[in-house]
């Protein structure tokens, strides 16, 4: 296993919001031409805004930097009916993890030779529904999944996979999202056999077509490093599976994992520099090898989704204990379980209002029963801080509501869109007549 080290580049302090961003009056901020407390008070508390001209800006940067690649959007980030058609209506591709996310997308109207089916434990209605519906690749993590998808597709069937290969290095944000070392579930390895092993009996499958590898390192990666060192060591199990058995692979998934910044100051990873880097690093391994260059797919979640998003919260309560100050809102590790989990630390500002009082640092926790339900430890804001107030967080379009539960029955915040001014629905509150809905028995 390798672990890489490198300099990161510094995000400019403006990258936490979107960039219609404006603040038409002292302290209140708008978002596509949309005031967020006006959105608050109009759907209530906690919401999501979801900046629809940032979400497709960002997938155009993607292909401006990625030209001749094939970007696939990693769905698990955030998904909904609108998002679909946006990455359809953009040219992405989409990457999904079961049959629910692949379902929603093509009964969206998405093209399901365009989606990629992920998991590393599919499921049979995983596998039968992207059958049917003619999902694009399947990427295959185990060994195990050969025979049972060569099986579900049937001796008269095709389907084109791709497999997925771990390569021994240590990148990413957190210990719970690097997945691209031999100690983790995802994947088989590079560096003990199996990879090869595993292709070798996929060969034998005539209905199962293997376009090329797949490979992701993990997730928040902010240094472009890893991902030449990934290029070399994927090229090279290539060479040897040419050497053996004459096999030209003509695709190379990178997966994503590209990192973007939670706070003012933090590292981002520099797409720039990441497509010239890989580009480079790819063609170089190739000629070494003496192969032809395979077409690279990328796979942005975060990077698309997250900047593009705000949550906003009421203040419910305001509690000073010793040294410490407490600030409560009416959201928390329902809506955004990160923190809890990550240990991820976010900058909340006050909105709608404009502080009168100089900034003393506090500790903002949600409304659940858990000591761990915060959302944002040393955040700076007004000492006047007080109950009914909103507090906006930047940088809550991924992994906020895919992650949400029902935890005390509390329900998922509503979504969001604003553009041009305008702002739209796109996922309504999860309400006590849902909850009660699925509870049939007594």
């Amino acid at each position: 296993m390798t672990t890489v080290h490198e300099p990161a580049t510094v995000a400019a302090e403006s990258a936490v919001w979107p960039a219609s961003t404006t603040e038409p009056r002292p302290g209140d901020l708008a978002v596509g031409g949309v005031p967020l407390a006006e959105i608050a008070d109009r759907v209530g508390t906690p919401a999501y805004i979801l900046d629809e001209a940032e979400v497709r800006g960002r997938c155009r940067t993607y292909r401006d930097a990625f030209p001749d690649a094939e970007v696939v959007y990693a769905a698990k980030a955030f998904l909904c009916r609108a998002m679909a058609r946006w990455m359809d209506e953009e040219g992405l591709g989409l990457d999904v993890c079961s049959a629910g996310e692949l379902e929603l997308a093509v009964t969206t109207g998405f093209p399901a030779e365009r989606i990629v089916l992920h998991g590393n434990a599919k499921s049979p209605r995983d596998v039968d529904t992207a059958l049917r519906l003619g999902v694009g690749r399947i990427v295959i993590d185990s060994s195990s999944e050969i025979a049972r998808l060569a099986a579900a597709v049937g001796p008269d069937g095709h389907q084109k996979v791709m497999v997925r290969v771990v390569p021994g290095i240590s990148a990413g944000g957190h210990v719970k999202i690097r997945t691209g070392t031999d100690d983790q579930k995802f994947g088989l390895s590079i560096a003990d056999g199996h990879a090869q092993h595993a292709i070798a009996r996929l060969l034998d499958q005539p209905q199962l077509d293997l376009t090329g590898l797949h490979c992701h390192l993990g997730s928040q990666i902010t240094s472009v490093k890893p991902y030449l060192v990934a290029v070399r060591r994927v090229v090279g199990l290539m060479a040897r599976l040419y050497e053996r058995h004459g096999l030209l692979l003509p695709e190379l998934d990178l997966g994503g994992g590209h990192g973007i910044a939670y706070r003012p100051g933090e590292p981002a990873l520099d797409l720039t520099a990441l497509s010239r880097g890989i580009r480079a690093e790819l063609a170089d391994a190739c000629a070494t090898a003496r192969l032809p260059v395979p077409r690279l797919i990328i796979e942005p979640g975060r990077a698309i989704a997250g900047p593009a998003g705000i949550a906003v919260y009421r203040v419910l309560s305001v509690k000073h204990t010793g040294e410490r100050v407490f600030v409560a809102v009416d959201g928390g590790m329902s809506d955004n379980p990160r923190p809890a989990l990550y240990g991820v630390r976010y900058s909340p500002r006050l909105i709608g209002r404009r502080g009168t009082a100089d900034p003393e640092r506090v500790t903002v926790v949600g409304r659940h029963c858990e000591a761990g339900d915060i959302l944002a430890t040393d955040a700076e804001l007004p000492a006047d801080l007080r109950p009914g107030d909103l507090l906006a967080v930047p940088v809550a379009g991924a992994y906020h509501l895919s992650m949400a539960s029902g935890y005390n029955l509390v329900g998922r915040p509503p979504v969001v869109a604003v553009r041009d001014g305008s702002a739209r629905l796109l996922v309504r509150r999860e309400s006590l007549e849902d909850f009660r809905g699925r509870d049939v028995g007594l």
